[in-house]
Formats: structure tokens, sequence, C-alpha cells
């Protein structure tokens, strides 16, 4: 099974880029869409639509966050969201069950500017570890999507004026 991860930024505006030539050179069973920003009724595309099983998971505030699952093969069972009402308001989290796996589509929330969002950003982190040890209790997981992390300094264009900046907070 091919799986493709993509921030899109913003559905509406790449469909209109050529995306779908774009994934479709690609070649993959399962596409994994992050920051989308869109509700499903907001997206009338016919290359969407194409997709036998869609996993929507829009933020409530509207033209915020937001993930997509797109596959081509049947999943057992989906989900939305971690189980934390909390954190689950803002589209983050979608998941597609297959036979040997689990596939998580996250989308992290960042720390934001001088890091105002930094304790939600770890409660987040704990909530999210948690949901993720639950189903990998049952059978193995597959994580993708956009972490908002940078590891290494080599991740980021300035790293040295980057340090203690969301995304890259020791």
């Amino acid at each position: 099974m091919k799986l493709v991860s993509w921030n899109v930024n913003g559905l509406r505006a790449i469909l209109g880029k050529g995306m779908g030539d774009a994934v479709e050179a690609l070649e993959p069973d399962v596409l994994c869409l992050q920051e989308i920003k869109a509700r499903p009724e907001q997206v009338n595309d016919l290359w969407i639509s194409s997709w036998p099983h869609q996993l929507w998971n829009p933020a409530e505030k509207a033209g915020y966050s937001g993930v997509l699952i797109l596959s081509r093969v049947r999943p057992l069972s989906t989900s939305v969201g971690i189980g934390w009402p909390e954190h689950d308001r803002e589209g983050r989290v979608c998941t597609m069950e297959f036979e040997g796996f689990y596939l998580v589509n996250c989308y992290t929330p960042n720390a934001q500017r001088e890091l105002t969002r930094l304790a939600y950003r770890m409660e987040w982190e704990d909530a999210f570890r948690a949901y993720l040890v639950t189903l990998d209790a049952k059978k193995p997981v597959i994580v993708c999507g956009d972490l908002n992390v940078a590891h290494a300094e080599i991740d980021l264009k300035n790293p040295k004026t980057n340090h203690r900046n969301a995304g890259f907070t020791d």
C-alpha cells in the first residue's frame, strides 16, 4: 500500500493549482492531507469525489486547521479526534484502521509566536501520545502529517534565530 502525506495549507486553493495531477503522478493508495481549512460541503471537486473512501475532520472554526484522509482501499474502521473534546474541536486527527495497521493523520498545533500556546501544546503532546499508545496496543500504528516540530538545526532555515520559537523549542 502506498501512502502519501501533504500539508496543503488550504485545500480549495491548491485544488485549482494542479493538485490532482500532482497526486495522481505519485499513484497513492491513500492520501493524507493536513491544514485543509475546509468542510466537505465547501469542496465541490470531481477529483476529490473520485476517492471512494473519505474521512474528513474539519475544525469547528471556519477556515482553520482540518485533516482529511482519501483512500482507494476500504478501511476496516474510521475515527476522528483523539477522544479529548478540548483537543478535538480543532480538527487535528483522523484515523483509518486497515488490516495490518492503523493510519493516523495528524496536524499538530504549534506553540505560536512568543510561545503563547506552549502549555496547550504540551497538553496536546501527552493526549496524542496516549491515543497512539492505545492504538499500538492493538496493532502497529503509522503516523503521518505535519507535526509542527523541527528535530535538529539542519531542519530550519535560520536555526540560531529560531531557538525558543514555535516548532523549535528546547
